[in-house]
């Protein structure tokens, strides 16, 4: 009998709470977040503005995380940073052992900041390395050398944080195998609690797009850049990440996250279990239940709701805060999302639990897609759950698409 994590309208209880603060020193050349530079006085006005969406935004249940994202959230103040996360503590029922994460670049640190945050009762912190190579580095268009990253890094274990994660990415332009195995060293001597470890992606609007799109023509679209790794190598960089985050005694919990023992992330996980959560800021999503969708905006789905605050920065600071792209989802995009989000973890789907959510099996919703995947070795069935193996995980996005129904 699995545990039940799924969420349904009649536990929808616990909440997170994210808040995009949108502004970076240097837009990355791989990034494309909703996110650019700004002067001090635009981050002041979206400051006052964040602050009054999230006092008009409040809602009932008990607040189980809170995440600060971007963009890059230190380059503010620490007195704007006070100012945000006192609003959120004002506004929402923060448990008393509530994830208070703030993503955090170095470059954008020092000791006073750290410190600063600490005592404001943020509790981890997210630190974008991305990797230990100052080459590497510059090629990503990053504003940091990893002396900044490990200065940063000590410093935060200096203001009293126990709960450290650090982003890596692999693929990266001129990565060799040697080199992502040494930044995987460095990192693991660290001792951090928590690693996001991405493969880079080629994604459109970025300054990578473009170059590479440039390159598609030059050398027949359809080939890989010949500065980016071989797919054989990044194939060796997972295999490798693999074996040093097991004997380092990280566990995979999801297919880009490792954690040691009670270090994964309430956040992220939330997430991938569908629970309720708000998003506070410029562009931020959210997925609210019945009652809180209904506090909001009167809706009278039955359905949970998503949707996004408006992108629009000259509407955000006159204080407009109003949601884009309302979506009621039907119990068939419920199913959809609970495969294709549960399988993203390594513990999987329960069976029980989607039968007891749904009234139905994944058998019956998906004949024959589970007894497939297993035959192929891309997943497995065990105590009751349906999981991807390590080389299903290594081919998701092909496993996944079988679960969207048509």
């Amino acid at each position: 009998m699995c545990s039940n994590w799924m969420m349904t309208d009649t536990d929808s209880r616990e909440l997170e709470v994210y808040v995009h603060i949108p502004f970076c020193v240097r837009k990355c050349r791989y990034c494309d977040f909703l996110s650019a530079p700004a002067d001090a006085v635009v981050r002041e006005k979206y400051v006052e503005a964040l602050e009054k969406q999230t006092e008009r935004w409040a809602l009932p249940g008990r607040t189980v995380s809170v995440f600060l994202g971007g963009g890059t959230p230190s380059v503010l103040n620490t007195e704007q940073a006070g100012r945000i996360v006192d609003a959120v503590h004002r506004c929402f029922e923060l448990t008393s052992d509530c994830e208070v994460t703030m993503e955090c670049n170095p470059g954008t640190l020092n000791r006073e900041k750290l410190e600063a945050y600490r005592s404001f009762g943020i509790n981890r912190l997210s630190l974008g390395l991305q990797s230990a190579d100052d080459t590497e580095l510059a090629r990503l268009g990053r504003i940091h050398r990893f002396s900044d990253f490990r200065e940063n890094y000590l410093q935060a274990r200096e203001a009293g944080f126990e709960n450290i994660s650090v982003d890596l990415m692999y693929g990266l332009p001129g990565q060799t195998v040697e080199s992502w195995t040494e930044t995987l060293k460095k990192v693991l001597d660290l001792r951090p609690e928590h690693l996001s470890v991405y493969s880079l992606i080629i994604e459109p609007g970025t300054e990578f797009y473009r170059l590479y799109h440039e390159d598609d023509e030059r050398r027949g679209a359809g080939k890989r850049p010949s500065h980016l790794p071989s797919e054989d190598a990044v194939a060796a960089m997972e295999q490798e990440t693999r074996r040093r985050m097991a004997d380092a005694g990280f566990h995979r919990y999801e297919i880009s996250n490792y954690a040691r023992n009670g270090f994964k992330s309430v956040h992220n996980s939330g997430y991938w279990t569908r629970r309720e959560y708000i998003g506070l800021g410029l562009g931020a999503s959210s997925l609210l239940y019945r009652r809180n969708a209904q506090k909001l905006f009167g809706s009278r789905g039955t359905g949970p709701v998503r949707f996004h605050v408006s992108r629009d920065w000259n509407s955000y600071l006159k204080e407009d805060f109003h949601a884009e792209e309302l979506q009621t989802l039907s119990v068939r995009n419920e199913m959809e999302e609970t495969m294709f989000l549960g399988l993203r973890m390594t513990r999987g789907v329960c069976l029980d639990d989607f039968y007891r959510t749904f009234g139905r099996s994944i058998e019956e919703v998906y004949p024959g897609k589970m007894e497939r995947f297993c035959r192929e070795g891309l997943a497995q069935l065990r105590d009751g759950r349906f999981s991807l193996t390590d080389r299903g995980m290594d081919l998701s996005n092909y496993v996944m698409a079988d679960f969207l129904l048509t």
